[in-house]
């Protein structure tokens, strides 16, 4: 009896001592319910009630029935996907070129393409706007911003989301297999064959988190597009905004809700499809068809 006694006070000891690492993970439990499961919540609720507080549907109604909503969801995709691919079409160059030893030997270049997320991303907009409306202005007598609000957003969005696709690019072509490329060549590929049988399988999941670094962001952004479009054009960010701090209506922040919750379905359906391609593209390196 008496060795069970003491087995069971030293157990109970071992309950009662403080678990140093379980606190550590105290700040970041706390963070995330203030700052992630308390708006989400928030969200949730008014997205589905009404005005009284009273559950309702008519806020998810009155959203998709509405045909500027939609006008604006298709702009916010047109600009993403144009956003997207210009980035990747720059940027797969650099990252492949930033990768290559011959060409850039103490990773400098790096660095240097790099700097501009050092920087706001409000001064950098504000500064291409400049730019851009100094060379319009000189070469077609008109501001490009004002005249043409898609393109200068698209150029604001490619700008300031292109290191955000060199980085992975670059991250993955570090990895790539030198001697595949080299066994392609001697096997009597040309190099269109080589890019595209080689080069590009191997770096798939470097362009899906490109495409990821890139649409998501853009997707929700809306700073870039009111100063890039002199809030001549709209996105749904925008419509987000002006819901839940400019309207007066009672309804609005309900209205906000399930737009935010619009953009957050979209936004992990596109997360639910990059794995899906990232899944198919390891089934393939795997052997396993």
């Amino acid at each position: 009896m008496a060795e069970l006694v003491i087995e069971q006070k030293k157990e109970n000891k071992k309950r009662r001592r403080f678990n140093f690492r379980g606190s550590l993970c105290m700040p970041y439990a706390i963070f995330m319910a203030l700052f992630v499961i308390l708006p989400l919540t928030l969200i949730l609720y008014y997205a589905f009630t009404d005005a009284n507080g009273h559950f309702s549907l008519h806020n998810w109604a009155d959203v998709f029935t509405n045909p500027l909503n939609w006008k604006v969801i298709g702009i916010t995709f047109a600009i993403a996907f144009t956003t997207t691919i210009l980035c990747l079409l720059i940027a797969y160059p650099i990252a492949y070129v930033l990768s290559n030893k011959k060409y850039n030997k103490n990773r400098v270049l790096v660095y240097i393409f790099l700097l501009p997320m050092w920087v706001n991303f409000v001064i950098r907009t504000i500064g291409l706007k400049a730019i851009i409306n100094g060379l319009s202005q000189s070469m077609f007598g008109y501001d490009l911003t004002a005249t043409h609000p898609f393109i200068a957003i698209v150029l604001g969005m490619t700008y300031d989301y292109l290191p955000f696709a060199i980085l992975p690019l670059y991250n993955q072509m570090l990895k790539m297999d030198k001697n595949q490329i080299e066994a392609a060549a001697d096997l009597g590929a040309n190099p269109v064959q080589i890019f595209f049988k080689t080069i590009i399988p191997m770096t798939i999941p470097g362009i899906m988190s490109a495409i990821t670094m890139t649409f998501m962001p853009t997707m929700s952004s809306y700073v870039i597009a009111d100063k890039m479009s002199e809030r001549k054009m709209q996105i749904v960010g925008n419509l987000i905004e002006q819901q839940f701090l400019k309207s007066t209506e009672e309804i609005s922040m309900h209205i906000g809700s399930v737009l935010s919750l619009v953009m957050l379905i979209i936004i992990g359906l596109s997360l639910l499809v990059e794995k899906s391609i990232d899944r198919k593209s390891d089934t393939k390196k795997g052997g396993i068809y």
